[in-house]
């Protein structure tokens, strides 16, 4: 498939995901005009670095025209509510993809208002990276790099055009694409995502509200704890709308997991417990591999 399907992009919300693809477009695929739209002091600081050739941070209609990949990297919630717009606005021709770190909520709005055929394409993805720190000052070029890219479709691989052409410019960014539907998108990353962030969330604040004059136990703390709690630095305004959609698939996980720590408890004064250390270990070792 030949590149030039794709050669103006707009990306809506250009902080750590929509900068970082910016900054890679602009390292892997350089002949590519960029456009930015997000607030006038984000568009200033993306047009300022080099990231974008164009920034918009009023008219959506403006920001669309023309665009042949409209990249969507805005929280669920404003994806939510610009979806209408965007597919009132969006050429034809384009391909209208997100980032959102939740897909059914959004794949079922776009299915209602995004033409099968004689229109602007939709494709759900989430790349499966990230930092703990938000906002265009954090975005990398290489984020994507070596990262799960995750494409959804009930249907399988999409072999339409303009998504054929946007996984060749994934593969140049270093990103790995894999397809899988919405509800199996969701649910594994519940588990493998979003549980360990509100995991992270509980121990530190377990910890926070038991610390004392002189700061234990956190004076007492290795660089383990800060490893283990990294997560815990990302802001709530990042994972309000995550919860919210994927509410049903984390109060299982959570259950589920409570139960897990009623076992580690019934375990302490016994050998069984190194069976869960065994498993911790080989998934520790399937992570590394990754």
């Amino acid at each position: 498939m030949s590149p030039h399907l794709i050669q103006r992009v707009t990306i809506l919300g250009t902080g750590l995901i929509g900068g970082s693809f910016a900054l890679a477009l602009r390292k892997y695929a350089p002949d590519l005009h960029i456009a930015g739209w997000d607030r006038a002091d984000v568009v200033q600081q993306t047009r300022k670095s080099g990231a974008i050739d164009e920034g918009f941070s009023d008219s959506l209609e403006s920001a669309l025209r023309n665009s042949d990949l409209i990249y969507i990297a805005l929280p669920i919630g404003a994806t939510l509510d610009l979806l209408p717009e965007i597919a009132r606005h969006a050429p034809s021709h384009a391909l209208v993809t997100d980032a959102s770190s939740t897909k059914q909520r959004i794949t079922q709005a776009a299915a209602e208002l995004f033409p099968q055929e004689g229109g602007p394409y939709f494709l759900g993805g989430h790349p499966m990276t990230g930092r703990e720190l938000s906002g265009f000052e954090h975005a990398d070029a290489d984020l994507f790099r070596n990262a799960t890219y995750a494409l959804t479709s009930d249907s399988g691989e999409s072999r339409d055009p303009r998504v054929v052409a946007f996984v060749k410019i994934l593969g140049k960014m270093g990103a790995r694409p894999v397809w899988l539907g919405a509800k199996q998108h969701d649910y594994a990353v519940g588990l493998a995502s979003h549980l360990p962030q509100l995991a992270a969330v509980a121990l530190a604040s377990f910890l926070y509200d038991r610390l004392d004059e002189n700061g234990l136990p956190i004076t007492l703390a290795g660089p383990g704890l800060r490893d283990s709690l990294r997560l815990a630095g990302s802001p709530y305004s990042t994972w309000r709308d995550i919860v919210l959609t994927n509410r049903e698939v984390l109060s299982v996980a959570l259950d589920l997991f409570a139960r897990r720590l009623d076992d580690l408890r019934e375990r302490l004064g016994s050998r069984e417990l190194e069976a869960d250390f065994d498993a911790a270990n080989e998934l520790y070792k399937l992570l590394r591999g990754l």
